[in-house]
């Protein structure tokens, strides 16, 4: 499986790394290590959270305050959202296709 980012959810996830990088040196770089360790499960064992009404799945990072939303369309893994947990938890489900 390959994994693929629409870029609206790359931007996001940018964006939050940024934001983490202003409040505290190297906070950024443990954001984007959190999520690439995310990503990398989610490739190994795609199937393994539940598929949500809508089609997605969502994955919690452990200790940051996001989530990764993904679908599966073929062989690929297309994350849709890098979304905070609390925050309108439902602005990215116009991007399910």
């Amino acid at each position: 499986m390959k994994l693929e980012f629409l870029p609206e959810a790359r931007s996001e996830f940018l964006v939050t790394v940024d934001y983490y990088d202003e409040k505290q040196l190297g906070l950024g770089k443990r954001f984007r290590a959190e999520i690439a360790e995310v990503c990398s499960t989610i490739l190994e064992h795609p199937l393994l959270w539940r598929e949500r009404n809508g089609g997605f799945r969502r994955v919690n990072c452990p200790v940051f305050p996001y989530y990764i939303a993904y679908f599966i369309r073929g062989s690929t893994v297309v994350v849709a959202a890098v979304a905070h947990a609390s925050r309108h938890p439902d602005y990215w489900k116009s991007r399910l296709r």
